[in-house]
């Protein structure tokens, strides 16, 4: 059998099928990508209105939230020394 008399088998696409679902396909992610856009604008403008509704502003309370944390927090550390020297002070009597 002679190599160069081999058949070779050919795939017959439909060229207009494949671009009809490109185009479909570019189609809808047009689509999809439209509808991701509104409702991310929904979601910011919510978050807005959410926000200009509130009495104290984000930043102020993020402000008052800070302090009484570093207040917590040298209340925790005076109360560790004093209870600190207190037991040290019971062992040297």
């Amino acid at each position: 059998m002679n190599h160069h008399q081999m058949s070779h088998r050919t795939i017959d696409i439909d060229t207009r099928l494949v671009k009809t679902g490109a185009v479909l396909t570019a189609a809808g992610a047009m689509v999809a990508g439209v509808g991701m856009a509104i409702g991310a604008f929904a979601v910011y403008a919510a978050g807005r209105h959410m926000i200009r509704d509130m009495d104290v502003p984000p930043a102020q309370q993020a402000a008052a939230k800070w302090h009484q944390a570093k207040e917590a927090s040298r209340a925790g550390v005076e109360a560790w020394h004093s209870a600190s020297d207190a037991h040290h002070g019971s062992l040297a009597n």
